[in-house]
């Protein structure tokens, strides 16, 4: 079965969507919400495969999610707006659904997301690390040792607590090799939200360095450090 959300704070936009995914017979609805902060507390501990998603949301808007999620579920964005759409395929958008919403489009959608094999998750071990090809040979470092990644031009740096190493790879690409609570806290920042030990309005404090969050994404970093302190 493939796990999907749909996150619109439009009651009638969800009921729309609602009652087109229960004519696909794979398709097990998992999350129906208006509140994009309540989808993001429900990835944290849930897996999904599929996402419709609105862009124009109070709080949290539909753009704002997708720069901040880490491995993040296919997305079919749907709004009334088109203005989004070139930005929506930096982020690998599977389509882009204009409102109102009709089922033939909704199948033609769908359709492209069969075409890209979505499978429900397996069940295997959790993965633990982070490989990368380090002055040409491949290096496995534990997530748990990684303290933050920045983008630096054409690289990254990955800081971790015995030093950094400094590889040829981009921010977006290393985010799909990360798992457990890594996040987005700038566009030139992922912060290992387990080792944080402060946070401001405009940083984080890990290991006595500054990480900075800008204002695209402390409300998702905020929320993610107020459900790990629960925990």
């Amino acid at each position: 079965m493939i796990k999907i959300a749909i996150v619109d704070d439009e009651l009638l936009a969800r009921e729309v969507l609602e009652e087109y995914c229960s004519k696909i017979n794979n398709f097990e609805l998992v999350l129906s919400t208006g509140n994009p902060i309540e989808f993001v507390n429900f990835m944290q501990q849930n897996e999904i495969d599929l996402v419709f998603l609105d862009i124009e949301m109070p709080e949290l808007n539909g753009m704002g999610i997708l720069r901040s999620m880490i491995a993040s579920p296919k997305v079919i964005l749907t709004t009334a707006y088109s203005e989004y759409a070139l930005e929506s395929y930096d982020f690998g958008v599977v389509d882009y659904l204009l409102k109102p919403i009709k089922l033939e489009r909704f199948l033609q959608a769908v359709n492209k997301v069969s075409a890209l094999q979505i499978t429900a998750p397996k069940t295997t071990h959790k993965k633990e690390e982070l490989t990368i090809k380090h002055d040409g040979l491949p290096l496995s470092i534990p997530f748990k040792s990684i303290l933050y990644i920045q983008s630096f031009g054409n690289y990254v740096k990955i800081f971790t607590d015995t030093r950094m190493y400094l590889i040829s790879e981009t921010l977006i690409n290393i985010t799909t090799s990360l798992s457990g609570n890594f996040q987005r806290t700038h566009k030139s920042y992922i912060a290992n939200l387990n080792r944080v030990t402060k946070a401001t309005r405009t940083h984080v404090l890990i290991d006595d360095k500054k990480v900075p969050v800008s204002a695209m994404y402390k409300v998702v970093v905020f929320e993610k450090l107020e459900a790990l302190a629960k925990l």
